[in-house]
Parts: structure tokens; sequence; C-alpha cells
């Protein structure tokens, strides 16, 4: 549902360190768009509804308006051309 996450262990799994047991989910990335309570609300719900039977499609596309609310670089018009 175009969130990002990664495996890790957990502390105090009795699995070896090499079978990732958990889920790390990065708020570093999203606290730089300026995500705010509520948005961290909103990808908590995100997430809850891709792990049951939510609609995928509704699901990325809630994400994707999250992104659109909070732009990674506000006013960024793109890359310059230099040809």
């Amino acid at each position: 549902v175009k969130l990002t996450v990664n495996r890790n262990t957990v502390p105090f799994d009795e699995r070896p360190p090499t079978i990732a047991s958990g889920v790390r989910i990065g708020t570093p990335a999203a606290t730089m768009r300026g995500f705010d309570e509520a948005d961290f609300r909103e990808v908590g719900r995100i997430i809850v509804g891709a792990l049951g039977n939510g609609d995928l499609g509704e699901l990325c596309d809630r994400a994707e308006a999250l992104c659109a609310k909070r732009p990674l670089y506000p006013g960024f018009r793109g890359y310059t051309n230099y040809s």
C-alpha cells in the first residue's frame, strides 16, 4: 500500500537473529515531510486495513493522499534541464 517497512528482530525472540520476526516502521522520513499526529493515525489505519481485508487500491490512494498533502520538497518544480 506504498508504505515502506523493514524486517527486524524482536528483543527476546527465541528464534535466531537471521529470522526476522518483527516489522520496523521508520518515522523519520514521515516527520521530515511534516506528518503530524493525525497523519500518523491515518498511517496506522492504513496499516491495519492492509493487514486485514482492506481494499488495497483504496489504501494506496489514502497513502498517496497523505504524501500529496505533505510533499517532501514543497515548491520544488523539478530538475533543471541543461541540454
